[in-house]
């Protein structure tokens, strides 16, 4: 029989053959989860011999990885900004890039929370619970055109103790909002791959994660041009948009607010250094 030791290296050494990052780490994950045991216990008991029923049960994961599933799919569960999220193929994977826009969010807003938030494909509701966790006052609107994200979003925000302060609804961004609806601020990250790029992305995206969550027309510039055109109309005064995007569309995006009335738009970087987040002001900003 095998050791819990044994089965990590064989498993690294097949996950490296696939062309699977950081295979040592991914092993590690996935005999814990198999086990029922945190990461960090598993190096104390590097010599336990691993049961026939366990082995069967850490080979069909590996298997999964191997196909180049994504983790959290298989590990049913993403951090995000200190909460603990169910993740599966109904949503995109939160990545740390959004995470990042949340930092920006709350550094921007500094003591002046949004009392009225509005979370345009909110998917697994990442980024309306984080902002409702941290701003305690604020009440989120979080919207999705997917019923199954939806759904998604509904399971974290039950987790996460959040049904008193997040407002889930169906809609295609704001075709489900009413008219008279005013926020103070407006997030999203919408789809922003063009069609070639999701044609060359790996195939745990490509092949596993929701097309129709990354994917948008125009070059990918669709989604945001959409939500440019119709965000003004439901801004409070002094009210923001915050998007993420995808790197090197900002100079299209920012024209596309000039046509549309913005008074004034500012471009971030991401932690690697490319345009990632685009900032706008209405023109009674």
């Amino acid at each position: 029989m095998l050791t819990v030791l044994e089965v990590i290296k064989k498993t690294a050494e097949f996950f490296t053959a696939k062309g699977i990052e950081s295979p040592r780490l991914n092993a590690e994950l996935l005999v814990g989860h198999a086990l029922g045991l945190p990461r960090m216990q598993l190096y104390v008991q590097f010599e336990r011999v691993l049961a026939e029923a366990e082995v069967t049960a850490i080979r069909e994961l590996v298997r999964r990885r191997g196909r180049h599933e994504p983790l959290q799919y298989i590990l049913g569960t993403v951090d995000f900004y200190g909460l603990k999220l169910k993740a599966d193929p109904r949503a995109l994977i939160p990545r740390p890039e959004t995470e990042r826009l949340v930092e920006i969010l709350l550094e921007r807003a500094g003591s002046e929370a949004p009392r009225r938030v509005l979370d345009l494909g909110t998917g697994t509701g990442a980024i309306a619970l984080a902002l409702a966790q941290a701003w305690p006052a604020a009440a989120v609107t979080a919207v999705d055109v997917s019923a199954p994200a939806l759904a998604l979003a509904g399971e974290n925000r039950a987790s996460t103790g959040m049904e008193a302060r997040v407002t889930l609804l169906e809609s295609d961004w704001f075709g489900a909002i009413p008219a008279e609806a005013r926020f103070d601020l407006i997030v999203s990250n919408p789809p922003y791959l063009s069609g070639a790029e999701w044609a060359q992305a790996g195939a745990e995206v490509r092949d596993h994660e929701p097309n129709g969550a990354l994917v948008a027309a125009e070059e990918g510039l669709a989604a945001a041009r959409a939500i440019l055109r119709a965000a003004p109309s439901f801004l409070a005064p002094g009210a923001w948009l915050a998007l993420e995007t995808g790197a090197g569309q900002h100079r299209a995006l920012a024209a596309a607010a000039a046509q549309t009335g913005w008074a004034r738009t500012e471009s971030l970087a991401d932690l690697t250094g490319r345009d990632r987040y685009l900032l706008a002001w209405p023109g009674t900003a």
